[in-house]
């Protein structure tokens, strides 16, 4: 059957997620104005491990009854890492006052659950946005994933971030059909405009914006690093921290050689970060796993070449090894040590090559740019949806 033209504004689309992140708004303020209505419920107005303002002006947010649960993620790279269960007690009765067209639930928990059974008794259809890659989904419960084999077939469509999203969905009996990728994103252009100023005495800048935690990477980044500066005593360079966490005491203490200079600039304002970046030479981000990393978008976009993780899809998606950054695995060490190597040794007119390239990523990334992929998924979910079903 033939799939049927949709009109996006005829469509009232309701979005269930846990907070709204600064870099989400201006993506959602654009698909506000695209759809008939748009409502946003959130599990909570924040999480308290997130140093973010509320930032709702202008969209219909509503916060939902939530019980929530206090666990640990324990991930076989070796971190572990508080977690908050958000699980929404609500969601039918929201569902059936807004009469939506369209649910978009964030992940496959309670939320996703409670509106595919709301999707069962309406003409509702159910997007997931998938919040999954591979380095996040590895050795996670066999009940977890048993359930999410069952739960996906009353989906109608996923989007999703990355390749390797893509794979771990795929992975668990999704149709490659109902993937519709899209991309994260945030006000690109605020990042691209702040002046870059120049490093004093020869010393290259690295930067790291972000939690302190151990996810991150930092304390294996921090010891290659370390032997770097052991094994080029004439060269200087600093790592500069913007963010805080349970990590920041034992990065602080850590033993460096005096020619690896650390600063430590704890949780800055949203609003101050282009100003950070344009300080910075080479961004690092050693992470173990990460299903995007809205960072390395804000890092190319202030043209800073990225030092990163293929375990963040940010970094596989839009780093180009030797173009607008370096690539490695962090749980190989002699990897990391060499990209390490290469991105401290390219000369003054290599990187600014390098810079330019990393702001051409980025700047085509847009947050209209990230609405036009979402509206699309939508409306080809919709569309296939409404084709397949009486």
């Amino acid at each position: 059957m033939p799939e049927r033209e949709v009109n996006a504004k005829s469509l009232r689309v309701l979005v269930l997620a846990n907070v709204i992140a600064p870099y989400q708004k201006p993506v959602f303020d654009r698909l506000a104005k695209r759809f008939g209505e748009m409502r946003i419920l959130l599990s909570t107005p924040m999480e308290s491990n997130r140093p973010w303002k509320l930032e709702w002006a202008g969209l219909d947010v509503r916060v939902q009854k939530t019980i929530t649960f206090h666990r640990r993620w324990r991930h076989p790279k070796g971190f572990t890492e508080p977690l908050f269960v958000h699980m929404p007690v609500d969601t039918i009765p929201q569902l059936a006052r807004f009469r939506a067209d369209v649910v978009i639930s964030w992940e496959m928990g309670m939320r996703t659950i409670q509106a595919a059974l709301y999707r069962r008794f309406s003409r509702a259809k159910l997007m997931v946005w998938a919040e999954f890659a591979e380095s996040t989904e590895y050795g996670r419960g066999r009940l977890r994933q048993a359930v999410r084999r069952v739960l996906h077939r009353g989906v109608d469509g996923f989007l999703v971030t990355g390749e390797s999203g893509a794979r771990y969905l795929e992975s668990i009996g999704v149709a490659r059909r109902k993937l519709h990728k899209i991309v994260y994103t945030t006000g690109v252009e605020r990042f691209a405009e702040a002046v870059r100023g120049p490093a004093e005495n020869g010393e290259r800048r690295l930067l790291y914006v972000g939690q302190l935690i151990e996810r991150k990477g930092l304390m294996p980044f921090l010891k290659i690093a370390a032997e770097w500066a052991e094994r080029h005593p004439e060269e200087r360079v600093s790592l500069t921290l913007a963010g805080d966490g349970p990590l920041r005491a034992p990065l602080e203490s850590y033993s460096a050689p005096s020619n690896l200079r650390r600063v430590f600039l704890g949780n800055s304002d949203y609003e101050r970060l282009p100003e950070i970046y344009a300080k910075a030479d080479v961004f690092v981000f050693p992470t173990l796993a990460d299903t995007w990393g809205v960072v390395v978008n804000e890092a190319l976009a202030s043209g800073v070449p990225v030092l990163g993780s293929r375990y963040a899809q940010a970094v596989s998606e839009l780093v180009r090894d030797g173009a607008n950054g370096w690539t490695f695995r962090p749980d190989h060490q002699e990897e990391m040590a060499a990209a390490l190597e290469r991105a401290l040794a390219t000369d003054c007119d290599a990187l600014a090559a390098m810079q330019v390239c990393a702001r051409q990523t980025a700047l085509r990334l847009t947050p209209d740019y990230a609405a036009d992929c979402i509206e699309r998924g939508i409306l080809a979910c919709v569309a296939q949806a409404g084709a397949s079903r009486p």
